[in-house]
């Protein structure tokens, strides 16, 4: 009973008073600083904007490369099983069930308001969505389809193309111009590449006609991806929401065309569905990782990417696994490698050199707007940049 008497007159104290008021107090603002950054968060993503700097904050180039490096070899080895060891024999069903789930998830996000804003509909004409749904399911069932006919020396064969023809679209549509230190880097590249996967090469002539046909819609969808993202403020998400309808409607007229007949007589079972589900999960992660490096970076330096993932698979099981592509190959892997270093170099020099013309600039308005808040009497400019 004493205790509990001088507990009760310790709490009564006014010193003890204010330290429980005090305590409250930090909590209370913790809490609404908490708060506030969530709404801030929300608020970003509510705008394009807002969204579009989220992006860039989050996911620069190497980030988005890195993950679209890591999930594009995970997919090749989970397609290889599926179309493999499943038996699941059909690229353009598989690839709308891969758009299918992604539109899945993303109505999800969409339903808990975690979707990114989609720039405003006038800035953005119809016929450009239209046409990268279009080249969407082209580039993607095509892909799949030639991966099935031909053998995989001949399809990096196929790929190597798409880089000239990048180059020469951007050089056509947009009046885009490498630079012949580039051009030479990405000549070598290609060269490293074709030499890599010449000892695997197997004809085959409808596989052939649809590697070429693959060619253009690939470096078009490309193209297109990367100049919406970086011209007109869309995120990978939200474009992705925008086209994925679209491109389901164009893979369903060509599934009778491309696929061959029996998909319902496959023999579903748990384990086959759940192969095919995993893949469906890496294709949105493969596609949504894609568009995030192609709005970070270029869609010349999205080819390379892939071309840099060609050499390290084949590297890697010489290293690892004690495969052996020949002398030949792996001397053509190098070099491609050698001229992979080159070009990201080549890259890297231009956003250093950008700070150095801009800081001018930003040190004079820097210089002026402070002058400018002296002579109207403001001294607090330190706490009015903390809270911009």
């Amino acid at each position: 009973m004493l205790c509990s008497r001088k507990m009760l007159n310790f709490l009564i104290r006014k010193d003890v008073r204010k330290i429980l008021k005090r305590k409250d107090s930090d909590a209370g603002e913790k809490g609404k600083a908490m708060e506030e950054l969530r709404a801030s968060l929300f608020n970003e993503l509510r705008s394009s904007e807002g969204a579009k700097r989220q992006q860039q904050r989050i996911c620069g180039p190497s980030v988005a490369l890195t993950f679209n490096f890591l999930v594009s070899v995970g997919i090749i080895l989970m397609n290889k099983l599926v179309l493999g060891r499943v038996g699941f024999n059909y690229p353009i069903f598989l690839t709308f069930i891969h758009y299918t789930l992604s539109w899945l998830l993303m109505a999800i996000l969409n339903a808990l308001s975690m979707l990114p804003a989609a720039p405003p509909s006038k800035s953005t004409p119809f016929s450009s969505l239209l046409s990268l749904g279009i080249v969407m399911s082209l580039s993607n069932g095509l892909a799949n389809v030639s991966l099935k006919y031909n053998s995989v020396g001949f399809y990096q064969m196929a790929k190597i193309a798409v880089t000239p023809t990048i180059v020469l679209a951007e050089f056509i549509l947009f009046a885009k111009r490498v630079s012949c230190q580039k051009v030479l880097a990405l000549t070598v590249v290609s060269i490293g590449v074709a030499v890599a996967t010449v000892t695997d090469l197997q004809f085959h002539f409808f596989g052939a006609c649809i590697a070429l046909a693959w060619i253009i819609p690939s470096a078009v969808n490309k193209i297109l991806w990367s100049n919406l993202q970086q011209q007109e403020n869309w995120t990978a998400l939200a474009l992705m929401w925008k086209t994925t309808p679209i491109t389901l409607f164009f893979l369903v007229t060509l599934m009778p065309w491309l696929d061959p007949p029996g998909i319902l007589s496959f023999g579903w079972n748990l384990n086959n569905t759940l192969a095919i589900l995993m893949s469906a999960v890496l294709g949105f992660l493969l596609q949504w990782s894609g568009a995030l490096a192609l709005g970070a970076t270029s869609a010349t330096t999205h080819v390379v990417l892939g071309q840099f993932k060609t050499c390290v698979i084949l590297l890697g099981g010489f290293f690892l696994f004690g495969s052996n592509p020949g002398t030949i190959s792996i001397c053509g892997a190098t070099t491609a490698l050698a001229g992979m270093s080159v070009y990201t170099y080549l890259n890297l020099l231009k956003p250093q050199q950008l700070p150095n013309k801009t800081s001018p600039r930003q040190n004079s308005f820097t210089l002026s707007k402070s002058k400018l808040s002296k002579e109207n009497g403001d001294t607090h400019d330190g706490d009015n940049m903390e809270t911009v």
